[in-house]
């Protein structure tokens, strides 16, 4: 009688019996659906995947369940490296009230948040150049108030000017997955957001990620912001 072939772990006939149970695969997304079913905010991924039974493939359970929801009232969408569950797009009028505050920016404000957008790392300065005009600290202010911009880092250069980006609040609220989601110039165009007169030499840059940085960047610290005066300095510690 011929002996049974044994199977071992990390053997690809062993990989394939048992590398996937339905039931704990089940159980993960149930798991997963509570977490960000209850949160106020978008859930990170290393939060969900820290509490998933061991060995679950996070990016599959929340890929599963993305699907799951694609043709209901509500979606489950991923907003950088967060999940968060939002109305379909097309029943947003049903929920909207009128006592929801709308959230109105001047010309100037959508103009630099576009630059920030698109053109993220950028200095003040650099806006300025973009736009033509000087840009108040206001417009920057009222930006950052409302969550959608952040001090990324700061530059290589003299002065050590900072850098602004885009924050995870901005990827949210104009649903966006990633900052690489940006519309390029023919979505733009049927948008009627450019005129049909377009320059041929427009170029609308695609911004790096949001967590990696420029060659001729660094990230900002807490020293460089108590120096820039956004933080109250630690007291130092006697000897």
């Amino acid at each position: 009688m011929a002996e049974a072939q044994k199977i071992l772990p990390g053997d690809e006939d062993y990989e394939e019996e048992f590398s996937f149970d339905p039931r704990l695969e089940q159980e993960a997304e149930r798991i997963a659906e509570a977490l960000v079913f209850a949160s106020a905010q978008p859930v990170s991924e290393a939060y969900i995947a820290g509490r998933l039974p061991r060995g679950v493939d996070v990016g599959s359970v929340m890929a599963r369940l993305k699907n799951r929801y694609a043709g209901s009232g509500v979606n489950l969408v991923q907003v950088a490296d967060h999940w968060a569950f939002r109305t379909a797009a097309d029943l947003s009028f049903v929920v909207n009230t009128d006592e929801q505050e709308v959230r109105k920016l001047s010309r100037a404000a959508l103009e630099v948040l576009a630059i920030i957008a698109y053109h993220q790392p950028v200095t003040r300065a650099e806006i300025e150049d973009i736009r033509g005009v000087q840009t108040s600290k206001g417009t920057l202010d009222v930006l950052m108030e409302a969550g959608w911009v952040r001090f990324r880092g700061r530059r290589r250069t003299p002065g050590r000017p900072v850098t602004f980006g885009t924050t995870r609040d901005f990827l949210d609220h104009f649903g966006l997955e990633e900052i690489r989601d940006l519309p390029g110039i023919e979505e733009l165009k049927g948008a009627g957001l450019l005129s049909g007169r377009v320059p041929s030499n427009l170029n609308i840059p695609v911004p790096i990620g949001d967590d990696e940085f420029a060659e001729n960047e660094d990230p900002i610290t807490q020293m460089d912001l108590e120096e820039l005066g956004l933080l109250t300095p630690k007291p130092e510690e006697d000897d």
